[in-house]
């Protein structure tokens, strides 16, 4: 009798240790980042080129797949199971389809906070920042906008069934998103219109930059303490994207800037025309390259775009180009025994940000 007392309580004990290994944490975990990186690349269906080498998730199952939505967008729910369950909202990126291009060359900034009119009678009312300077990617804003409704519906459900733990994944574009994604559910928990008592983890995987320094700083902030991983193999180009342009303008307004032209005016002739003129020459290039981006990038792709989504109404563009990484960053070991692996091509734009090297650089972190 004492020795089957001793067996239950050592039982007892096991499970008890083992729970809290279930529950969401914050900070980078190898495991977890492997996970989703397995789940993540099913997106790609029967088309093995997306998964190849990649194993099937280990801990997690499918449970939904939405439809096509926007410009070519497009998301999984993954679900586990256990004492403490938990979700995946796993956002696809970018694809063959030229809209889906459309999507990331529509690099024109829009406020943090505002309305999208994606269709008559229907609008998506949106405050990814506090920070009235805060803007973001026009583009990926329109490909949360699109699937928010969906994601929310599902978030609901889960929490009914009792889940209470949400990761957000997305690699490339998906990543972007997943910046953008996590911003609007912190918001909307702030509001009190989702749970408080949601915990929510992100991983942007092959992320480019989602907004600018003040976006960022926003993102930062809600995200603080390790609930936000960027992930970044440094031998790809994609989340150095979009260019950044930065302008007098793109500086918090108590600046040496402001009062630069009365100082001008306090210079000794012809030095105070020296002075403007050189000041003109090094501030103009940046202040028309940002008017450039904003109409060809904004203005020209987003006619493109209408013709796709007749409905679309977005807001008026931001003046500001000035793109920033945002979030705790891990930067996986590209050494030179991946560079043997997986060397420079320039007729291969994207072998470093496929699932593959991503996928055999985590495995290599300790």
């Amino acid at each position: 009798m004492r020795r089957v007392a001793c067996l239950l309580l050592l039982l007892a004990w096991a499970g008890a240790t083992r729970l809290p290994a279930q529950a969401l944490k914050p900070g980078f975990d190898k495991a977890e980042y492997l996970e989703l990186l397995r789940l993540h690349a099913r997106m790609g269906g029967a088309d093995s080129m997306w998964w190849a080498g990649i194993p099937r998730p280990r801990q997690f199952r499918l449970e939904y797949r939405s439809p096509v939505v926007g410009l070519d967008n497009r998301w999984d729910l993954w679900t586990k199971a256990g004492a403490q369950p938990q979700a995946v909202i796993s956002i696809r990126g970018t694809t063959t389809a030229q809209v889906s291009w459309l999507q990331n060359l529509h690099a024109a900034m829009v406020p943090a906070t505002g309305e999208l009119q994606l269709a008559p009678g229907r609008t998506f009312a949106y405050r990814l920042a506090t920070n009235p300077q805060a803007a973001v990617h026009a583009g990926w804003l329109l490909g949360l906008a699109f699937q928010a409704e969906g994601i929310l519906h599902k978030v609901d459900s889960c929490y009914r069934r009792g889940t209470r733990d949400f990761l957000i994944m997305g690699h490339s574009q998906g990543g972007a998103i997943a910046f953008l994604l996590t911003s609007h559910l912190r918001s909307l928990q702030q509001q009190g219109r989702l749970p408080a008592d949601i915990r929510l983890k992100t991983y942007c995987s092959a992320g480019p930059k989602p907004g600018n320094l003040y976006y960022a700083y926003d993102y930062e902030r809600a995200t603080q303490g390790g609930w936000a991983v960027n992930v970044v193999n440094p031998a790809d180009w994609v989340p150095e994207m979009p260019l950044t342009v930065q302008t007098m303008h793109d500086v918090n307004p108590n600046n040496p800037f402001v009062g630069v032209s009365a100082l001008f005016k306090k210079q000794p002739f012809p030095k105070n025309l020296v002075a403007r003129h050189a000041f003109r020459q090094l501030a103009a290039p940046s202040a028309r390259a940002q008017r450039r981006y904003r109409r060809y990038l904004g203005g020209y792709v987003g006619k493109a775009i209408k013709k796709s989504l007749p409905g679309y109404q977005g807001p008026a563009f931001y003046p500001s180009s000035n793109y920033m990484r945002a979030g705790p960053t891990v930067v996986l070991p590209a050494d030179a025994a991946y560079y043997a692996l997986y060397p420079n091509d320039p007729g291969k734009l994207f072998r470093h940000h496929l699932f593959q090297p991503y996928y055999y650089l985590a495995e290599k972190l300790p």
